[in-house]
């Protein structure tokens, strides 16, 4: 099966999961504070939720005593959500739970912000590009 025909079948991305030391704690972070939408969770043998964070995307919280340790800060392992108003983001977030690094303008002109998670998970939040900004709005795939 050649890459291309791979890439084909992938239809997108559908969750990336976290592992977290308190799940009530990261409950009231991705629930309550950033507000997504929390999701109905099969009944698994181990402790977690599920979130929307976007259109057909989601996280997955699993409860695990020792889980991954984040390291490096945001130019390692992060995690970026795009959002409509970055200043009353910034505004909101820094008076809910505090900002880790920024904001700042990138090279390409797009502002963006830092925070961590209760578990260290660095979550960048930046400014959406329209459509027509955005290289990776477009579903054609360009060779």
């Amino acid at each position: 099966m050649g890459r291309k025909l791979v890439s084909e079948l992938i239809q997108g991305f559908d969750h990336f999961s976290l592992g977290v030391k308190n799940l009530t704690r990261s409950d009231i972070f991705y629930g309550e504070i950033l507000g997504f939408e929390k999701l109905p969770r099969p009944d698994f043998d181990f402790p977690g939720s599920w979130y929307k964070i976007g259109p057909g995307i989601a996280l997955h919280l699993i409860e695990n005593p020792i889980p991954y340790t984040p390291q490096g800060g945001s130019r390692h392992l992060h995690f970026a959500f795009g959002v409509y108003d970055f200043d009353a983001f910034v505004q909101y977030i820094d008076a809910a739970h505090g900002i880790v690094k920024g904001p700042k303008t990138r090279p390409d002109g797009i502002r963006q912000v830092f925070i961590t998670d209760p578990d260290g998970y660095y979550l960048e939040f930046c400014e959406i590009l329209t459509p027509e900004e955005d290289p990776l709005a477009s579903d054609q795939v360009q060779d």
